[in-house]
């Protein structure tokens, strides 16, 4: 173990330096997705004043306020560049000097990515969590925080941002056959952010879709943690979210290492 963390540590710390090296792009970016919830905040608003009850959904004004901001600190804490790393590496054939070096190739990337999410999360989660609080009790007049569900929201935060990682990770060993993902990226990171209910919670959408995307991955990036927070889950259904998001974490880690035994074969550096 000792030997484990002098070879990766380092990768940790870099990510730290990383974050604080491009603060203020850090910054101006985390305004801006702050500005986008803000955004979608005032169209459930209006959603919900033109319905004919107090709830929409099974969800209230209030649950939805707090679903938005949650939503909005879990995505961006397990929102993961793995692909875009990886893809550019195999683009210019620096991962030509990794597949040499006597590391995992994934490691040195998570590594890094947990160092600059470590820095993120003591930003975005701390106060994002005591003004959902603040404002659930000013609505509710009651403190509806609870420390149980808050330790297993942070365990399933763990889990989802391990689990998009090697999701990305995988993606990104598409470049060894397309040789450029920027545009397929983009248009990934948009099926996700839909599919794992970040946008619009899997609750309403209809039955058998349901079903469906809450056995598939992409549930548990976003939407198992976020319920998780807001007590929406008995202690059965949270362990039964928890087990999935093990299982797929599990699944795509196997898949990423089987698909980098297959795809280093084809790497072609493009431009020497």
């Amino acid at each position: 173990m000792r030997r484990f963390l002098r070879i990766y540590l380092p990768f940790c710390k870099m990510g730290v330096q990383q974050m604080l090296a491009y603060r203020f792009n850090f910054i101006f970016f985390l305004v801006g997705e702050m500005l986008s919830s803000v955004v979608m905040y005032f169209v459930w608003l209006a959603v919900f004043n033109s319905s004919e009850g107090e709830t929409f959904m099974g969800f209230s004004m209030t649950d939805m306020t707090v679903y938005l901001f949650v939503s909005f600190a879990v995505g961006y804490l397990t929102y993961s560049e793995g692909s875009y790393a990886v893809a550019e590496e195999i683009r210019d054939g620096s991962i030509a000097m990794r597949m040499i070096k006597p590391v995992r190739f994934d490691l040195p990337f998570l590594f890094q990515e947990i160092g600059s999410r470590s820095v993120t999360a003591l930003i975005v989660i701390v106060p994002i969590c005591t003004l959902v609080e603040v404002y659930r009790f000013a609505v509710t007049g009651a403190v509806v925080f609870n420390i149980v569900n808050f330790l297993l929201f942070l365990l399933s935060l763990v889990i989802a941002y391990l689990l998009s990682f090697y999701i990305n990770v995988c993606y990104g060993f598409m470049a060894f056959f397309l040789k450029n993902l920027w545009g397929a990226n983009v248009l990934k990171d948009a099926i996700i952010s839909f599919l794992s209910g970040s946008k619009i919670p899997i609750a309403f959408m209809p039955a058998a879709l349901q079903t469906v995307l809450n056995f598939l991955p992409f549930s548990s990036l976003s939407y198992t943690p976020v319920m998780i927070y807001m007590g929406m889950y008995d202690l059965v259904t949270i362990v039964q979210k928890l087990t999935l998001q093990l299982f797929w974490l599990a699944a795509f880690w196997g898949l990423s290492k089987l698909i980098w035994l297959q795809a280093t074969k084809r790497l072609c550096v493009q431009g020497g």
